[in-house]
């Protein structure tokens, strides 16, 4: 039988981090591995995880905590303090905590360490104990060649010591690939002490991993894919449904009546609307979206997280706002919604896992990205995939609801566009089937861990 391996998983602590590398555990078990998952102790305790859960692959996921270094009363919604409290406080407690984890079971010893990106410290805490190294990117595979071929980037002058463009052009980082616009650069938002973070250290540890793990399929960036040997498609990392799965990693209770909600309604009449985990939409802007709802005159399920809603912000929906054809939910099951026959297209903010659960569905997508990745998701999906369309601002980067109104009426008409996003969800699947390149991938990527 061999050697099981015991993977220990280590996500920054965001949903867009943690959701890849849950459901990226629960592939490995089911290719008989064990996993150990690492969470900080504050978002062990926001993803209220329960191991008594019974199901399948949860016997073999156990998790773990160390604290992040920060206090109770700080603000965790600051990343960048997050990632170098982090990077102060837990190196130093790794070695002790797999020393506890091995000392359990002496026979399953952990065998490789996977990290996203931003925990390039604990590839480097794996390499010295001699363990096995992989980075699992929960970004798109452009985004992590954007990371690549950074230093290159640097050499030509596109851009500075600060991590800011000094040209405003498009760029091709390899003949394969699409040209991008380089003002969307993921680390533009970020500030110099995170570029600093990125280029001095980040990209170095890189090299410690033996595998750069995307959640993609090949044929979705072929370009990107084959610029580097160490890249490997995986994804798209969408677990079936069986009962197992019905647990969530996410941060706020799903509100499956959603999908009861759903089931009343027609084929394809829903515009499904969800910024994701991160996006906060400020207030002016959240109520000409409601008022634009109302004017498209369709079905709508639009997640609002609490905590865009939350009395700091002064967001409440406007007064003349009905809502009559919609249900407003604080968080859905967003895999499970994306699927339904009900769902017609889905406004987005583009973040990666959106992206890839939304191509996996074949839903079209109205564009509405808001920083980092996103910009180059949205260039994917209205330029390259060409299965979606995007919104016109107003010279204060404000979208009116005439023009939500006018886009979705447009999406929803044209036939063209539905037509290539379920050519492309075929594309898609066939990258996990037997015999597809992400599923080989991971048969190879669990061969050579063992």
């Amino acid at each position: 039988m061999g050697i099981i391996p015991h993977f220990l998983v280590i996500p920054f602590p965001v949903l867009g981090h943690i959701n890849p590398l849950t459901q990226f555990s629960n592939v490995l078990t089911k290719h008989g591995c064990k996993v150990t998952f690492l969470h900080t102790e504050f978002s062990h305790k926001r993803a209220k995880i329960s191991e008594d859960d019974d199901g399948g692959s949860q016997d073999h996921i156990k998790y773990v905590t160390l604290p992040d270094g920060l206090d109770h009363e700080d603000d965790r919604s600051d990343n960048v303090k997050v990632l170098f409290s982090m990077k102060k406080t837990m190196p130093s407690m790794l070695p002790k905590l797999i020393e506890d984890i091995n000392a359990l079971d002496t026979n399953n010893k952990i065998t490789c360490i996977v990290a996203t990106i931003n925990m390039g410290w604990a590839l480097e805490v794996g390499r010295k104990l001699g363990i096995k190294c992989a980075l699992l990117f929960p970004a798109s595979a452009t985004t992590m060649a954007s990371v690549y071929c950074l230093p290159k980037l640097m050499e030509e002058g596109i851009v500075d010591s600060d991590g800011n463009i000094t040209k405003t052009q498009e760029i091709q980082f390899s003949p394969l690939m699409p040209m991008m616009d380089a003002k969307n650069f993921a680390w533009g938002t970020n500030g110099k002490a995170f570029f600093d973070h990125l280029y001095q250290e980040e990209i170095q540890l890189l090299n410690l991993a033996e595998w750069w793990l995307c959640n993609s399929a090949y044929d979705l960036e072929p370009g990107a894919f084959s610029m580097s040997s160490k890249f490997l498609s995986i994804g798209p990392l969408i677990e079936s449904d069986n009962n197992n799965n019905n647990k969530s990693s996410s941060f706020w209770q799903e509100d499956t009546t959603c999908l009861e909600w759903l089931d009343q309604q027609q084929p394809q009449s829903v515009v499904y609307v969800s910024f994701g985990s991160l996006a906060v939409m400020e207030s002016k802007q959240l109520k000409e979206l409601a008022l634009a709802l109302d004017l498209i005159d369709k079905p709508f399920l639009w997640v609002v997280r609490p905590d865009n809603m939350n009395s700091e912000r002064n967001n409440k929906y406007p007064d003349e706002f009905h809502g009559r054809k919609g249900k407003i939910v604080d968080w859905a099951p967003q895999k499970k919604v994306l699927n339904h026959p009900a769902i017609a297209c889905f406004i987005s903010h583009c973040g990666w896992n959106s992206t890839i659960e939304g191509v996996y569905s074949g839903v079209p997508f109205l564009c509405w990205p808001f920083f980092s990745d996103q910009f180059w998701d949205e260039s994917y999906i209205c330029n390259v995939w060409k299965v979606g369309l995007g919104l016109n601002k107003d010279d204060n980067g404000f979208i009116s609801k005439e023009e939500i109104k006018k886009k979705v009426l447009q999406l929803l008409g044209d036939e063209g566009i539905r037509e290539r996003s379920l050519k492309l969800k075929q594309v898609t699947w066939n990258n996990l089937t037997e015999g597809g390149q992400s599923t080989k991938n991971l048969e190879n990527f669990v061969n050579w861990a063992k």
